[in-house]
């Protein structure tokens, strides 16, 4: 498994998902911070199999001091990998406008899930279309600073 650094996170796969994050990253959160309008952060995460850090760009809300991010998939009928890699290693980094930190992820409970869904349909209306395609259940995973 290797050690945490920043600038050695593997890019996602998805051509425009690594462009963001580069641009994210490389403008230090200042550029790149939104996707279609709403608010996004970076997520490091170690890979379930490879224990290599891993990037992604994805749409966050907000729970008091948390912030929520969606397994959405777009309403595939699978996980995306990012979740399934917290799942397994929820020590995650991350970046959010100009501020770096660690944190810890847990997937939410459905009852906290059915408290924060209209916030997060707010901030970005198409989570409520991808969980009417879905017969999976589309996780919520709550992201909250560790001093570590």
């Amino acid at each position: 498994m290797t050690e945490y650094d920043p600038a050695s996170t593997k890019p996602s796969p998805t051509d425009w998902v690594a462009q963001q994050a580069e641009l994210y990253e490389s403008s230090g959160g200042t550029q790149g911070t939104e996707i279609h309008g709403s608010p996004c952060l970076l997520l490091d995460y170690r890979g379930r199999r490879s224990g290599d850090w891993r990037r992604t760009v994805l749409i966050y809300g907000r729970d008091g001091e948390d912030y929520l991010i969606v397994a959405s998939k777009g309403g595939a009928d699978d996980h995306p990998l990012w979740y399934l890699s917290l799942e397994h290693n929820p020590d995650v980094h991350l970046r959010v406008g100009t501020e770096r930190f660690a944190a810890h992820a847990e997937t939410l409970s459905p009852q906290d899930k059915a408290r924060v869904w209209p916030h997060l349909v707010e901030v970005f209306a198409p989570y409520e279309e991808y969980q009417r395609k879905t017969s999976r259940d589309i996780p919520v995973v709550r992201l909250r600073r560790t001093t570590g």
